[in-house]
């Protein structure tokens, strides 16, 4: 059979929806999550790149910044994604799927109205927005139980089996409604918690000695590091790592440092990825979903900054990767996919009906759900 040029993208999405449902029925494989999130990571550098209209914008510190561009620019989009991430392009994506480019007919949108950190946290740990109690970033607890919590109670476990470790101190009060809940370690904070190992106490105590230039959020390094240990001693069933310099640094107008946050970003990805094919616990269980919790504006004027005045914070990117989830790699051409869908994703992942959560207004994202990759 010819088909007609016109009909390719409209036949290859129903394809993709085939599988997905032909596939529904089969039984997961998925038995740990871990959630990454990168705090203010525009979708724009995520599939572009090093963005031309930074690339020399002396507002943006670029002037100086010859080994960065060297690193980085390439003269195609699809060139300079790959050189900032690499594991990312090379591995995560052509192995799971990617939402978000929006050059290529593919939105993931926040539902909350205040496009910042908290709000965009808080719907994707609860699968909906709560603009009359979360309305900006005040210190003010998560007043729902999130879905870390929810799946601590539903599937039995102890609570070190479930940890969150994240480099912004809020994290305290979003990560759990009812204090002692799960494991939690956000910001300079001794870590006290179990499994403190002599690594484990060496960072802790480093966290203080090498300090960033802000007050509430600690560098991203000891971040991932405490989490990395404790994904090795503990082994985690349920694990959310939350990165906060790729955020920092726009706030400051410094792209060549944003961009060195997205770059160890990806080796951190690479490294967690390497360990969980490496253990027997992990290995062919683990489903990672990177995502943000908010966009960023995408002109000279706002590139650095968001919130419910800045056109396209409210644009976000979401990637999942595990046994569960087809080999699809971009998305083109897709229905809009929401931050609030996460939640009930992971859920339905883990073999939970999401609809046993209460209150979740998110759907699960059903190209996230297709057959398992041993099966393929």
């Amino acid at each position: 059979m010819i088909y007609h040029p016109v009909m390719r993208p409209c036949i290859r999405f129903l394809s993709i929806i085939l599988i997905c449902f032909t596939c529904a029925a089969a039984p997961r494989q998925t038995r740990n999550i871990i959630l990454v999130t990168a705090d203010g990571l525009r979708w724009q550098d995520l599939f572009g790149g090093m963005d031309p209209m930074l690339k020399d914008e002396k507002s943006a510190g670029m002037e100086h910044a010859a080994d960065v561009k060297t690193k980085w620019w390439r003269p195609e989009p699809d060139e300079r994604r790959r050189a900032l991430m690499p594991f990312f392009w090379t591995t995560v994506v052509p192995k799971g799927v990617v939402f978000g480019n929006l050059q290529k007919g593919s939105s993931v949108r926040v539902t909350n109205s205040f496009r910042v950190s908290y709000p965009g946290y808080a719907e994707i740990l609860t699968g909906r927005a709560q603009d009359e109690a979360i309305r900006g970033n005040d210190a003010v607890r998560n007043p729902t139980p999130t879905v870390l919590e929810f799946l601590r109670r539903k599937l039995g476990l102890d609570s070190s089996q479930v940890a969150l470790f994240a480099s912004w101190e809020m994290f305290q009060l979003i990560g759990e409604h009812d204090p002692g809940s799960i494991v939690i370690n956000a910001g300079y904070r001794d870590y006290d918690g179990p499994h403190a190992s002599a690594r484990m106490r060496a960072l802790s105590g480093l966290q203080f000695e090498v300090l960033s230039p802000w007050m509430e959020e600690r560098h991203d390094y000891i971040t991932f590091e405490m989490a990395f240990e404790y994904m090795k001693l503990a082994n985690p069933r349920v694990m959310h790592i939350a990165f906060d310099e790729t955020d920092d640094w726009a706030h400051d107008k410094r792209y060549y440092r944003v961009l060195d946050a997205i770059s160890y970003l990806d080796r951190c990805l690479a490294k967690l990825w390497e360990t969980i094919q490496d253990a027997p616990e992990y290995r062919d269980s683990t489903t990672m979903i990177v995502t943000s919790d908010h966009g960023r504006g995408g002109t000279l004027n706002d590139w650095h900054s968001h919130g419910k005045d800045v056109v396209g914070a409210n644009q976000i990117w979401v990637a999942i990767l595990g046994p569960d989830t087809p080999a699809i790699g971009e998305a083109t051409n897709v229905p809009e996919i929401s931050q609030r869908d996460i939640t009930p994703t992971m859920l339905e992942l883990m073999g939970v009906d999401y609809s046993e959560y209460t209150g979740v207004l998110g759907k699960p994202i059903s190209m996230a759900l297709g057959k398992s990759a041993k099966s393929r």
